[in-house]
């Protein structure tokens, strides 16, 4: 499986940045991602917390 170059503590702060007003577009292009990353990311991390994502990586979920 091929590793991210994004952390889940990363991918967590770049979607709080969008919740605080940054649009999808200007953070695709801040840290070098497509937009379809950018919403697989939402779907699958949204409204999570970096210990809730940690929590469900070790239950095998994420």
């Amino acid at each position: 499986m091929k590793r991210s170059r994004f952390s889940e503590e990363q991918i967590i702060g770049i979607l709080k940045e969008h919740s605080a007003g940054l649009s999808a577009t200007e953070l695709c292009r801040k840290h070098g991602i497509s937009d379809a990353t950018f919403y697989t990311w939402r779907k699958k991390y949204g409204g999570l917390e970096v210990s809730e994502a940690r929590r469900l990586r070790a239950r095998g979920d994420i």
